[in-house]
């Protein structure tokens, strides 16, 4: 199995170039209405415009609101620190800054976690590896 989520936001581009910072992914599409970021040969996302219909019919309401409510995009990636550092120089909204999950109990699979928002207002999660945080008391940023 392969996820590819896909969601709805009001300027593809600039989501495209957000999301390609925080992710450390590449345009597999471009465009003003549809992009497909990918890791290597992966799709990692597809981003679609709000407002184009295209054959399916619109993929959202552009009045409706709050974008992703009760949806987190969680994405666990390799270089969590250099991740991090990205996504801070974008300044999004921090729904929860850097910590440890589960923040306390030996035994878990123990990884760090980076809570924000996407310009439209999606949370977004970034987490290491499972067991990447054991032992370790401090968060690596």
């Amino acid at each position: 199995m392969r996820p590819q989520p896909l969601i709805a936001v009001r300027d593809v581009e600039a989501s495209s170039r957000w999301y390609q910072q925080v992710l450390g992914c590449t345009s597999g599409h471009g465009g003003t209405a549809y992009e497909r970021l990918m890791d290597g040969d992966r799709i990692v996302m597809q981003i679609h415009n709000l407002e184009v219909e295209h054959h399916h019919g619109r993929i959202g309401d552009p009045a409706a609101g709050p974008f992703g409510n009760g949806l987190l995009l969680w994405f666990e990636i390799d270089d969590f620190v250099e991740a991090v550092a990205r996504t801070r120089t974008l300044d999004p909204p921090v729904v929860h800054d850097v910590h440890r999950n589960p923040p306390e109990g030996p035994g878990g699979p123990d990884h760090w976690e980076f809570w924000i928002r996407d310009p439209d207002g999606y949370v977004v999660v970034i987490a290491s590896p499972d067991y990447s945080a054991e032992g370790r008391k401090a968060p690596p940023t």
